[in-house]
């Protein structure tokens, strides 16, 4: 079945309109949702992906170094040292079809966040007319920066849902020639965001070689691929060509280091593309004090921590594999950090999530408020839960056996 356009309409609450609730923060949402009732227990939050493990010993010396920098303007583009360990960092961890020149294919970003966003309103710009209204593609659920990103463009989101039947990726065999035709981007996350999924060699070669044929740009949110529990995660730049036309993958410290406070990644590929991103985040994009910038260079210079990172992951999964068992439709993810339970038969998502706050003190997110109805009023996050194991490993198997009892 081809894939066409879908508007997003999703559950109402309060006075807002029920169209409206399509783009609102999902965590925005779960606290109107939650907001009648107390936890019935000591809270354990596995709401907000945001890392709890210990920050990285060398951050705070090298800001020490570094402080006075605090007093100059940062330069758009990211500081020289940074954009080359980037660039070392990427031919060490993938295999590239060459080294990635860090004057022209790497960008410094305020977060993965900002750049998603303003990659956006760039494509829109540099692809150019398209035969219909321009469009935006992404999966759906999805991480809320995309479809604001592309509502900011003035494209139309098309969402494309990423269901247990085709391995919680975008399924490329259903989209459309008049689909194509239109695209400006499309947004892939591998692993992705909730349900963990990645995508295999093959399937960004296919991606790439529709990107090419139609002429839009893959925005490869790859934010997660340093927590994995077996087989490192791959990257769309590895499908690339020579000149890695129509790809750019986004990186962040958030996941891989835990700093999601410092507000640091990276834009690579396409150069392009990139400069014509530079031109519009120049103006427009927060920039990132170069102090930051140095605890970056340290941090993509070291894999110890990241390790030690992964094993605590690892550690986590481990309970959840022992806790849930085959309940829930739970499966091990490939990557990432978030667990994916269907809780059609509790009652649904909403239901679920009321549940377990008030009965059990454990916050999730429901799965609807991660995705977007298609057009056939579906919703492919519909009867799911998000839980993110960013806490330690005691309250993340406190809250798992919590889960289990409640929704038994």
């Amino acid at each position: 079945m081809a894939m066409t356009a879908s508007s997003g309409v999703a559950q109402g609450a309060g006075s807002v309109p029920a169209a409206g609730q399509a783009e609102r923060s999902p965590f925005l949402r779960t606290a109107e949702l939650l907001a009648p009732y107390q936890p019935g227990k000591p809270l354990i939050a596995l709401s907000l992906g945001e890392p709890q493990h210990p920050v990285p010993n060398f951050v705070g010396p090298v800001l020490a170094k570094h402080i006075a920098d605090f007093g100059r303007y940062p330069i758009a583009k990211g500081i020289e040292p940074f954009r080359r360990a980037v660039a070392n960092w990427l031919s060490a961890r993938f295999q590239l079809p060459r080294a990635m020149d860090p004057e022209s294919e790497i960008l410094v970003l305020n977060g993965s966040r900002e750049g998603l966003f303003f990659a956006a309103i760039t494509a829109a710009r540099y692809v150019g007319p398209r035969k219909g209204r321009p469009a935006i593609l992404m999966p759906n659920p999805f991480y809320p920066a995309y479809g604001a990103g592309a509502r900011a463009a003035n494209c139309e989101p098309i969402y494309l849902p990423t269901t247990l039947a085709n391995g919680f990726l975008p399924d490329l065999d259903a989209l459309d020639e008049a689909t194509l035709a239109r695209t400006v981007a499309m947004f892939i996350a591998s692993p992705a965001n909730p349900q963990g999924s990645v995508a295999s060699r093959d399937y960004f070669t296919r991606l790439v070689q529709l990107a090419d044929r139609y002429g839009f740009m893959i925005l490869s949110d790859e934010c997660y691929s340093e927590i994995y529990t077996k087989q490192a995660p791959g990257s769309v730049l590895e499908c690339a060509g020579s000149d890695f036309s129509n790809v750019v993958a986004f990186q962040s410290l958030s996941k891989r280091s835990n700093l999601p406070g410092m507000r640091v990644g990276f834009a690579a590929g396409d150069k392009k593309f990139l400069s014509v991103f530079h031109e519009l985040r120049n103006v427009a994009a927060p920039q990132v004090p170069v102090p930051l910038q140095h605890v970056a260079v340290a941090a993509y210079s070291d894999e110890a921590h990241v390790e030690e990172n992964r094993r605590l992951y690892r550690i986590k999964f481990d309970l959840a594999d022992q806790i849930l068992g085959n309940r829930y439709g739970y499966a091990r993810p490939a990557g990432g950090f978030c667990v994916w339970l269907d809780v059609s038969d509790r009652g649904g998502d909403e239901a679920a999530t009321v549940q377990l706050y008030r009965d059990a003190g454990v916050r999730v997110i429901p799965g609807t408020y991660l995705s977007r109805p298609q057009n056939d009023g579906s919703n492919p996050g519909a009867g799911y839960i998000r839980l993110a194991l960013v806490s330690d490993s005691e309250s993340t198997a406190e809250a798992l056996h919590r889960l289990v009892e409640t929704l038994a």
